[in-house]
């Protein structure tokens, strides 16, 4: 059953900036309560006042009743009260409380008039102050409005590195550069990879025109049938380089759709394939798996391309007669090849695009580049941490680990024994 649409209720804006804004309402809150206050002091003088002066003026300070000012006819001596005849008793009670209403109304005609003079300077102050306070208070805001309005993709490097007190503005600049750092290198990655990217189709396409060019122009039946491998080599790698790209950009967008996966069973089915390839054959390379029961929640499709790329990126980088080593345990995918020596520095930048411990020399079988930036780009994906270190005695170890199926944070698992 559909519900009927009520129109939201729009909330009260006052008119101008921010800072306006602030001053309106600390200014009118200032001002709100010295009114307040003023009004408070009034009313309390007023309902004592007149007690306080007919007790001045009927009384001295030593008990004895006190002359006044008397109407004309009255006599101004000062008698005790018990001597005075009856009429001009009653006539000096008269004398006084006209005396004391007179002052009442005198007194608190001045006190309002003194009161709103000081409540009219006391807005003007605070109306002042406001404004000051609320520019100081938001001049960090402004820092950050500059900051951003000169950003652009070339001055990225900019931050606003405010220095102010700890405090919510000082967290909201923090949070900004730190924004900023993942922008800067978010950006940076992304120029790298389309540079790379073109670079690499763009040499797959510069080899196959010099061979078509050159190698063509000849009526020698086995080289044309040299250049026509050439040709179809080429086309492959660009292929793969492509199909690369692709999955790339697929795992960086994160998955559609999780589901249980037997991650030990897979890493089994695959390791086999590559154990029954040509390249393992041919180069003489022992692959071990050695797998626990291990179930995460992913994407079958996307793990399968993560193990057969740490497996066919071991293969690969590793040299004739060595061995790789696939297991599961606890949480952990691990891939462990023996090969050459990689420095531990350059480790970290092995899983960017296109970036190889050695020089491209577009040698058969030789990879894209993209091998372990898919296995980042599907970990990640995955929430899953991803860990790589250099063996001493040569090659690559490799883990990913798997958060708990409950949605914790991926945390080291403990490594098991080597054989």
């Amino acid at each position: 059953m559909n519900r009927p649409a009520f129109p939201r209720t729009r909330r009260l804006r006052l008119p101008g900036g921010e800072r306006a804004r602030l001053t309106a309402l600390y200014g009118g809150l200032l001002v709100l309560a010295g009114a307040m206050l003023i009004g408070l002091i009034n009313l309390l003088v007023g309902q004592g006042l007149y007690t306080t002066i007919s007790t001045a003026v009927a009384r001295r300070p030593d008990g004895v009743a006190s002359g006044v000012a008397l109407p004309p006819g009255t006599s101004a001596e000062l008698v005790p009260s018990e001597a005075i005849p009856a009429q001009r008793d009653q006539e000096a009670t008269e004398a006084i409380r006209t005396f004391t209403q007179a002052a009442e109304q005198a007194t608190q005609s001045e006190l309002l008039t003194i009161s709103l003079i000081t409540l009219a300077v006391f807005a003007v102050t605070s109306v002042a102050l406001a404004w000051w306070m609320a520019g100081r208070v938001l001049r960090p805001v402004g820092v950050i409005t500059r900051t951003a309005r000169r950003l652009s993709g070339e001055n990225l490097h900019e931050r606003i590195a405010l220095d102010a007190p700890d405090g919510e503005l000082k967290q909201l600049a923090d949070t900004f550069d730190a924004m900023l750092d993942r922008l800067e290198h978010l950006v940076g990655a992304q120029k790298r990879f389309a540079a790379n990217a073109a670079h690499e189709l763009r040499t797959s396409l510069a080899v196959q025109r010099a061979a078509a060019e050159i190698g063509l122009d000849t009526s020698d039946p086995k080289a044309v049938a040299r250049i026509r491998r050439k040709l179809i080599e080429v086309a492959d790698s660009s292929e793969r380089l492509i199909e690369g790209l692709l999955l790339l950009s697929v795992s960086d967008q994160g998955l559609d759709h999780r589901e249980p996966v037997d991650l030990d069973e897979l890493a089994g089915s695959v390791t086999a394939e590559h154990t029954a390839s040509q390249q393992a054959h041919d180069r003489d390379i022992t692959v071990r798996t050695r797998t626990a029961p291990m179930t995460v929640q992913g994407d079958p499709v996307l793990l399968t391309h993560l193990v057969h790329n740490l497996v066919g990126n071991a293969l690969r980088y590793n040299h004739d007669g060595g061995h790789v080593t696939v297991s599961t345990h606890g949480r952990t995918l691990e891939v462990t090849n023996s090969g050459p020596h990689v420095p531990p520095p350059s480790v970290p930048y092995l899983f960017e695009p296109f970036r190889r411990l050695e020089e491209r020399r577009h040698a058969r079988g030789e990879g894209a580049g993209l091998g372990l930036s898919i296995v980042a780009s599907i970990a990640r994906a995955h929430q899953a941490h991803v860990e790589a270190e250099s063996n001493p005695d040569g090659g690559l170890t490799i883990r990913i680990l798997f958060p708990d199926p409950e949605g914790g944070t991926p945390t080291p698992a403990a490594r098991p024994a080597s054989a």
